[in-house]
């Protein structure tokens, strides 16, 4: 029987990764998908619209719906993560810790990603955990949970047993902005299982540096293509010089670090906050799936992100089930593929993807123009993985002030005080 469980079953992307599942059934023949969440209603919600969902499509598998973590992971063949610890007040909460003290507010980035990973690093080694007992041998943990790549630096330190792997949808949605604009340049129709990102950095501080078309090298054309689009606009999202002088495309969410007076200026317009936005697009989204006549997801679900996320998931867990060795980018320990880094380093990368388990190409290193940045933010990982493990108050205060994003180290201690206490009832390993 394959079985794959859901943590975080009750999320509003759910429908998304059901589809995704619908459209792979005869490759991937999925017997059981495991909802599974703690919060009951939304549970029902959620799950009542997936297995509608399911049922309208001929019931090729069973959808079942739980509370229970341990019951849900056992005998699984795959076991993904999308949880969110403290629901979406607890993004708002990091979010306008950020504001409170002139930094940043972001749910990966920053204090508010450093929050993040507090709250969550112990919920998912516990799922770690059960996987360890309960499911089967070599089950394989993908983890959508941001910051995913933290949370897998997490799962490689201190479950390194466990197969695990982490997963973001921006490595997919630039590779579909090229083809299209490469599309638009050419008129030729490009099919994407024929082309590859060369991406390489930490989740969400990640640089793309190549891009090939049936196995041939266009990214000359792709990148002077990005830096005449630039140029020609008012207010371009970088500097055209910066992408002149790197010849690379960097990933959105550096934006964080490359133009944070920005990023601050844009915080004033606040309410509402992204997490705002959400939590009304998700009161929508619900409402919609609670509709017993509801068979397909609702447009609106663009609305909350995540584009490309179903096919993300799915042709991952495909391609390892059948052993298709495919470069998917993914989070995973480096493990020597780029020699001049520490090995036990998780990085975004591009890896072989086969039953036997997810390999790191080898590449060669980034400039040190990027690797300065990515050493310090590495550095306040691995700090906050410490912190987070065991509740330590003295790592926290070291992440904290190594985190480029962090604040001042005269407001340290300040900033940490005010973290742990927002979110107190999640944090209980600082509060023994």
């Amino acid at each position: 029987m394959l079985k794959v469980a859901v943590i975080g079953g009750g999320s509003t992307y759910t429908p998304e990764l059901v589809n995704g599942f619908l459209a792979r059934v005869d490759k991937f023949p999925i017997d059981e998908l495991w909802l599974m969440d703690i919060d009951e209603q939304r549970l029902k919600i959620v799950g009542g619209f997936a297995q509608r969902m399911v049922e309208a499509k001929g019931s090729p598998f069973k959808v079942i719906l739980s509370t229970n973590q341990r019951e849900s992971v056992k005998d699984a063949s795959y076991v993904t993560t999308q949880l969110r610890v403290g629901h979406m007040e607890a993004r708002r909460r990091d979010e306008y810790l950020g504001l409170r003290h002139g930094l940043i507010g972001q749910e990966t980035t920053g204090v508010g990603g450093m929050a993040k990973a507090l709250r969550t690093i112990p919920v998912i080694l516990k799922i770690a955990q059960d996987i360890r007992e309960v499911a089967r041998p070599g089950t394989l943990l993908v983890n959508f949970t941001n910051p995913a790549g933290l949370v897998t630096q997490a799962l490689s330190n201190y479950a390194s047993d466990v197969p695990s792997v982490g997963v973001c949808n921006v490595p997919i949605t630039t590779k579909m902005g090229i083809i299209e604009k490469l599309k638009e340049a050419t008129g030729k129709k490009i099919d994407p299982d024929h082309t590859e990102l060369k991406t390489l950095g930490l989740n969400h501080l990640s640089w793309h540096r190549g891009f090939t078309v049936e196995g041939e090298d266009v990214w000359p054309q792709v990148i002077q293509g990005y830096i005449d689009e630039l140029k020609k606009e008012e207010h371009p999202e970088w500097e055209p010089r910066t992408i002149e002088v790197l010849r690379m495309m960097p990933n959105y969410y550096l934006q964080y670090f490359y133009h944070t007076d920005k990023k601050l200026k844009s915080q004033e317009n606040w309410p509402p906050s992204r997490a705002e936005e959400v939590i009304e697009i998700e009161k929508d989204l619900l409402r919609d799936y609670a509709d017993p006549d509801l068979t397909e997801p609702p447009a609106d679900l663009m609305k909350r992100g995540g584009a490309y996320y179903s096919t993300v998931a799915t042709q991952l867990l495909n391609a390892h089930y059948n052993d298709l060795g495919e470069t998917h980018v993914v989070n995973t320990t480096n493990n020597g593929a780029v020699r001049e880094w520490p090995a036990d380093w998780v990085l975004e990368i591009p890896s072989i993807v086969k039953k036997s388990g997810i390999t790191p190409i080898p590449t060669e290193p980034l400039p040190p123009a990027c690797f300065g940045l990515i050493s310090a933010v590495k550095a306040y990982e691995l700090l906050t993985v410490e912190a987070a493990v065991h509740g330590d108050r003295d790592a926290a205060y070291q992440a904290l002030l190594v985190n480029p994003l962090g604040p001042k180290a005269d407001k340290v201690q300040a900033v940490l005080d005010d973290m742990l206490e927002t979110h107190r009832e999640h944090l209980p390993q600082f509060w023994n």
